[in-house]
């Protein structure tokens, strides 16, 4: 892209995309790492995912306790963490029609696709993740990697400016950030919200139903899954957090019982896109279009 970018301005945005779809790769060995699955040994997993942080610009060991939150009580209608994370968390129908009328419209403008898959992504990697938003003041070693890791970015980027100058560098990587960052909010949306998704309550939820039947599998083209570093096969993920991205396929081929999950489609995860809200009178994942009264709810707002 460096090259392509004394040559031609559109050359260089198209290679942003398989750049970006590389860049998600990358995230996906970081992702591995946080669970101690990508190696063996602790310490090569550390570095390697600190490594890989500063490339998707995201503070690892901060990073890598919120995640392991999110794998404590996903789809757990009663432990919702973070008002913040409007990727793998949702409101119930009821809860919707109780907010105030302007909370409703926010909540609908958030949830958006344009807003909430095209917008929002990059500026979560480029902007939210440069503070430790939604970090406990306790958690020292988390806030320093975010700090850490800004630091290593000024380093990184300020040097490459100096080199190749800020326009370039700007050419080069914000497209990159753009597209690796919308295409894995998606695949992060995709995992717990879609169609056939099942959400409970702390009394029926168990960690093997919730693996099994509240986490996707999404079957994609192979070498869009070999992008994606197999993470389509998310209920086998969540069953067994060790394995590795590079295991995943295997097991699912090895073991007929993580086979009985209908799996989503590339067209069936773009049109999950839209689901945005648990109907618990109906047991699904569903849209604003979705509710019998819709219309009137958004008028009385």
């Amino acid at each position: 892209m460096y090259v392509a970018a004394g040559i031609s301005v559109p050359l260089t945005l198209a290679l942003a995309i398989p750049t970006g779809a590389l860049l998600v790769r990358v995230f996906i060995v970081q992702h591995d790492c946080g669970h101690g699955a990508f190696f063996r040994g602790r310490r090569a997993n550390a570095v390697l995912g600190n490594i890989c942080g500063v490339l998707t610009l995201t503070p690892y060991a901060n990073w890598r306790r919120q995640h392991a939150r999110h794998h404590a009580s996903w789809n757990n209608l009663d432990q919702r963490q973070s008002g913040l994370d409007i990727y793998s968390v949702c409101l119930t129908v009821s809860e919707y029609r109780a907010l105030p009328g302007w909370q409703r419209r926010l909540y609908r403008v958030g949830r958006h696709p344009l807003v909430m898959h095209l917008l929002l992504p990059p500026l979560i990697f480029l902007l939210l993740y440069r503070v430790p938003f939604d970090t406990p003041p306790r958690w020292r070693r988390e806030r320093w990697s975010v700090y850490l890791t800004n630091l290593a970015l000024l380093c990184l980027f300020g040097g490459l400016a100096a080199i190749f100058g800020i326009g370039t560098v700007a050419l080069v990587h914000l497209p990159v950030i753009a597209v690796g960052a919308v295409i894995g909010v998606w695949l992060f949306t995709l995992q717990h919200r879609y169609d056939g998704a099942l959400w409970s309550r702390d009394p029926q939820w168990s960690h093997e139903r919730a693996s099994l039947e509240g986490s996707s599998h999404l079957r994609l083209p192979r070498i869009l899954q070999w992008f994606t570093g197999n993470i389509g096969l998310h209920h086998i993920h969540h069953l067994a957090p060790r394995i590795p991205n590079y295991q995943l396929q295997a097991c699912h081929d090895a073991l007929p019982e993580l086979r009985r999950q209908k799996p989503l489609d590339l067209w069936g995860g773009l049109k999950a896109m839209r689901l945005s809200l648990w109907d618990e009178g109906r047991n699904r994942m569903i849209g604003f279009r979705d509710m019998p009264d819709s219309r009137a709810t958004a008028t009385a707002g």
